[in-house]
């Protein structure tokens, strides 16, 4: 069947879609018109919740992903018609928040302006923020003034009781401190027994947990059912608190809390080799300890979802594990924007579309994400890399650079002192250190991908570009591996090329080309 053939096809489904559409939308319309004489809202939470959880279960596993996000889509289509008929705006955040805060949680009159009990400060309260995302996200949804608040433990209590803000995100270790010192809690608060959000108004603090709608805007980002699921739970946290008040209301049949020390611990996971869904919510695995795991996934023959709370770096070794067995996961910066979401639309009582967590989400990756080039030496990554570094703006790191800083001397005359094994060594730091950095175009030596420990690095934080070369163009010069048998060499390495690479890019002409194509096969742009 020729190309034209098949989009003769499309054009008939299309032609389908169009209709049911169409039909759909009238039957929106009648609901509209009975919520309206009813007095009933247009969002119904638990209803799309279940809805998306059906829909997931109508089509293969392969296309679970795009389904949710076509009713994900539908549904807020849905929603905008609705409105208009009915002169109503009671959008998803504000009718969710009713539905799972209650008339406790008053509401304010929306004025970003500092009262009499607060002042102008927003941001971020916990006690190591050096790396926090969370500035970074607030001011993509219009928080300008969103700050980091670093204390110890005596002075979190001092800065929630006395501080001059308005409202705060609270991370480790202090959600159950801003629990204790919440003067009033929102019935999901309540439910999760902890606190990540905090809003002081009429002299009082009240205390919310938004990690909740993060943890579930997540799960059906994966399109993943949990009705009826056996969930592990790693941790015993804030957070963790969250995420089994989330799996409950989804519909899970057990939940298993993972802890070093007790019933259910590290030791004896053995017998929850059954498990359906496993969620880290430990910082087993958070910068800098990125090469840390907190479990191995292979013994969980049955399990169906992984998703891991840690954001920095973007995939963990869990997530990559994961990836590796073909089960569906997620790390946790989706949670981390949709959650920051709501907390702004509780800061300033506004309502911003959903939407925007996925925008949001979609920018921070391509912006957070490493450009890391691999290939033969002499393939040209060092000048691609700084061709590319210097269109998108970022900086460039060379690890046989870094390496030759670490030890003092030249790459040759490593290897002509102290062999390929010590270089190796050095080359290993040099990826770790490189790989856990952000936004930066990395260039690394031509057998570094014979490491496991840097293939995996590298995947962390970066999306990996193999340049490829014509083997008799390949620069030979000051390479002490390079004299030998470059085809040899090239048939040895060629499995780890590929199984590290994302993208290949041919560099056989002018490296401005293989920069553009390399920034193209990313969605990059360097206009």
């Amino acid at each position: 069947m020729d190309l034209k053939e098949l989009r003769e096809k499309i054009d008939s489904v299309d032609e389908q879609l169009v209709k049911l559409f169409s039909d759909r939308m009238k039957i929106v319309g009648e609901i509209a018109e009975y919520k309206k004489e009813n007095g009933l809202p247009i969002y119904d939470g638990k209803r799309e919740l279940e809805k998306l959880a059906a829909i997931a279960e109508m089509t293969d596993e392969e296309y679970r992903l795009y389904l949710s996000d076509l009713y994900s889509c539908i549904f807020e289509v849905s929603r905008s018609y609705q409105h208009s008929l009915t002169d109503r705006d009671d959008s998803p955040i504000v009718q969710s928040s009713q539905e799972e805060d209650g008339d406790d949680v008053p509401s304010s009159d929306g004025s970003a302006e500092a009262d009499s009990e607060g002042g102008f400060s927003f941001g971020l309260l916990g006690e190591r923020l050096a790396h926090s995302y969370s500035p970074m996200i607030h001011g993509m949804l219009g928080n300008g003034g969103y700050s980091l608040f670093e204390r110890d433990a005596a002075g979190a209590e001092d800065f929630i009781r006395n501080g001059d803000w308005r409202g705060l995100n609270v991370t480790i270790p202090y959600k159950q401190l801003a629990y204790r010192l919440s003067a009033v809690k929102s019935s999901t608060a309540k439910k999760c027994g902890s606190v990540n959000t905090l809003v002081k108004r009429d002299g009082k603090i009240y205390g919310y947990n938004t990690d909740y709608f993060g943890f579930i805007t997540t799960v059906f980002s994966l399109g993943v059912d949990v009705r009826g699921a056996k969930c592990l739970v790693l941790g015993n946290g804030g957070a963790a608190g969250a995420v089994r008040a989330a799996l409950l209301d989804l519909g899970a049949s057990k939940i298993v809390t993972v802890v070093r020390k007790g019933e259910n611990n590290y030791e004896n996971l053995s017998r929850h080799a059954d498990a359906d869904i496993i969620v880290n919510a430990t910082p087993v695995g958070m910068y800098p300890d990125n090469s840390s795991c907190p479990i191995a996934l292979e013994p969980f023959t049955k399990c169906r979802a992984v998703i891991d709370l840690v954001f920095n770096p973007l995939r963990t070794r869990l997530i990559l594990e994961a990836q590796r067995l073909s089960i569906p996961c997620a790390g946790g910066l989706l949670m981390l924007v949709a959650q920051a979401k709501k907390s702004n639309d509780l800061f300033f009582n506004t309502t911003k579309d959903d939407s925007i967590i996925r925008d949001i989400h979609a920018k921070l990756e391509k912006q957070l994400g490493n450009i890391v080039l691999v290939g033969m030496p002499g393939c040209g990554k060092t000048t691609v890399g700084k061709i590319v570094a210097e269109r998108l703006g970022r900086r460039l790191i060379d690890t046989d650079e870094k390496v030759e800083k670490a030890a003092g001397m030249t790459i040759h005359n490593i290897f002509e002192e102290y062999g390929e094994a010590h270089f190796r060594s050095l080359e290993e730091k040099a990826v770790a250190s490189a790989a856990a950095q952000n936004s930066a175009v990395i260039s690394v030596g031509g057998g570094a991908v014979l490491s496991k420990e840097n293939r995996i690095a590298l995947r962390q934080n970066g999306v990996v570009i193999r340049l490829t070369r014509d083997v008799r163009s390949l620069d030979r010069e000051k390479r002490p591996l390079s004299a030998g048998d470059l085809n040899k060499m090239l048939q040895k390495r060629e499995p780890y090329y590929k199984e590290a690479a994302d993208y290949t890019v041919a560099n056989d002409d002018e490296p401005e080309e293989a920069a553009r194509e390399g920034i193209s096969k990313i969605g990059g742009t360097d206009e």
